[in-house]
């Protein structure tokens, strides 16, 4: 697996990292939601896009993105659109939804850009040549909020994405049992050594709570933390997810 780091930020070795999510609907709760996280101990934020009510507006975008980035200082900022298919709060076309990508790709809004795996493939690859000749990291992602899928349904799934040329990959589901947490961890196990980039895999709920905690052992490079408003079920509180990280942290990576 290649680590792939992004400001001081390395994903793909050692501990986790913590990404926290920015859920505002308007530009003051985006930008005092960016304060309350420089406060924490973050070592990623999330924007998500779809949550922001005047995203259609690309001039409101790129005020919010300015600021938003003056107030995180170092912290890189992960840009995401989630589609309301796949668990997000706006729902959009795919037409709006690509040239909402480019345009954050056009104008280096951000350091990484989540670009669902389930679209048009050719459109996602113009977005990933365009996202890497501005030097911006692509996770592409998956996201079941119904089930979790069949173990070699997952891996096709991050196959897919690492093929299509995913800097990282990433993928959520919804576990019923023990036994779907398991699946989940089984295949993120098995694809650490199958592909070349970095992993991000999840379970959600409670009943999948273990695996953001337990991503040093499969080699899930990145966890969901929140501070304040959560953006899937299941996220743990940032600071709480840091002391889990550090109790569970491999001696070899001390």
């Amino acid at each position: 697996m290649q680590a792939i780091k992004v400001k001081n930020v390395t994903l793909g070795s050692g501990r986790p990292k913590i990404a926290v999510p920015i859920t505002g609907k308007e530009l003051p709760a985006v930008l005092t939601q960016a304060a309350e996280i420089n406060a924490t101990n973050a070592d990623l934020v999330e924007w998500r896009l779809d949550c922001f009510a005047p995203v259609t507006d690309f001039d409101q975008v790129d005020a919010a993105a300015t600021q938003l980035r003056q107030r995180l200082a170092d912290l890189p900022l992960l840009l995401t659109f989630r589609t309301h298919a796949e668990g997000g709060q706006q729902p959009a076309k795919d037409e709006f939804y690509f040239q909402l990508l480019h345009h954050l790709v056009k104008k280096s809004l951000g350091d990484l850009l989540d670009v669902e795996l389930f679209h048009d493939s050719e459109q996602i690859q113009q977005v990933i040549t365009a996202a890497q000749h501005q030097q911006i990291k692509v996770v592409m992602s998956n996201h079941d909020f119904t089930k979790t899928p069949a173990i070699t349904e997952i891996q096709r799934r991050l196959k897919l994405m690492a093929t299509l040329g995913a800097d990282i990959a990433k993928i959520a589901v919804m576990p019923h049992s023990a036994q779907d947490v398991l699946k989940l961890l089984w295949a993120t196990n098995a694809m650490k050594d199958q592909l070349n980039c970095p992993l991000i895999t999840m379970a959600m709920g409670d009943l999948g709570k273990v695996t953001r905690i337990s991503g040093e052992v499969f080699d899930s490079c990145l966890t969901f933390g929140t501070v304040g408003a959560a953006s899937a079920p299941g996220q743990i509180q940032s600071q709480k997810l840091r002391q889990y990280l550090a109790a569970l942290q491999l001696s070899s990576n001390a």
